[in-house]
């Protein structure tokens, strides 16, 4: 991987629609194998239909699945289900290099998300007793993270325009009941691309780096990271 310039450096990329497990797979290779000269990256993508349960995860709020799958991931958190319409960003970061704590780094990525909302003219808030930004009582966005030798992996999930009825069949993050919303309902962006367009360089503004443009992934980026896990 190419080397630094700076440790604010900071690469974006496109990787369309993707199943969960290959994804996760990809992560851990990205973060296993970074070395001091490895620029971090924000991934944006979307998720075939899949109930993920966080490592603090109960089966008690996993109710009613049907058909779709129920994958385990080492990401913090209770369970959330991801689907098309959903725009889910990992940050790849190495924290120790940006001088970020857990909670400071949480903080950047609620903001952010703030800060992007905002811009669409929907008013939003973070809350300390659960991750994930709302509007009003309703979740728009949610977050789960894994740090692992300093370096950072999973991320965030906007609702843009998905078919929200599968949140009913578990307690989202673990709280029964919560109402969930999009950005489509909201005169917020109607396609995964804006709402990426939207996000990216408030992301990279709450990291302290200038905003990237946003790639698909090359052949040798991608043949690093299928390499055997």
């Amino acid at each position: 991987m190419v080397a630094l310039s700076s440790s604010s450096s900071l690469e974006a990329y496109a990787w369309g629609r993707q199943p969960y497990e290959a994804m996760l797979r990809r992560q851990q290779r990205f973060t296993d194998t970074r070395n001091v000269a490895t620029p971090d990256a924000l991934w944006f993508l979307e998720h075939d239909p899949v109930y993920t349960q966080g490592q603090a995860g109960r089966q008690e709020h996993v109710l009613a699945p049907g058909a779709i799958p129920v994958v385990a991931s080492d990401r913090g958190g209770q369970v959330t289900y991801h689907g098309p319409g959903q725009l889910v960003v990992y940050l790849l970061l190495d924290c120790r290099r940006r001088g970020l704590g857990v909670r400071a780094l949480v903080d950047a990525i609620e903001g952010a998300l703030v800060d992007a909302l905002g811009a669409w003219g929907i008013d939003s808030h973070a809350r300390r007793d659960a991750p994930g930004v709302y509007v009003g009582e309703a979740k728009i966005a949610s977050l789960g993270l894994r740090v692992r030798r300093g370096c950072s992996y999973h991320g965030l999930a906007l609702n843009v325009a998905m078919d929200l009825a599968p949140f009913a069949g578990i307690n989202p993050c673990g709280m029964a009941g919560l109402a969930v919303t999009q950005t489509a309902f909201l005169g917020g962006p109607p396609t995964l691309e804006a709402a990426a367009q939207g996000l990216l360089p408030a992301l990279a503004s709450r990291l302290g780096a200038e905003a990237p443009a946003l790639q698909e992934p090359a052949s040798k980026y991608l043949a690093h990271l299928q390499a055997s896990h």
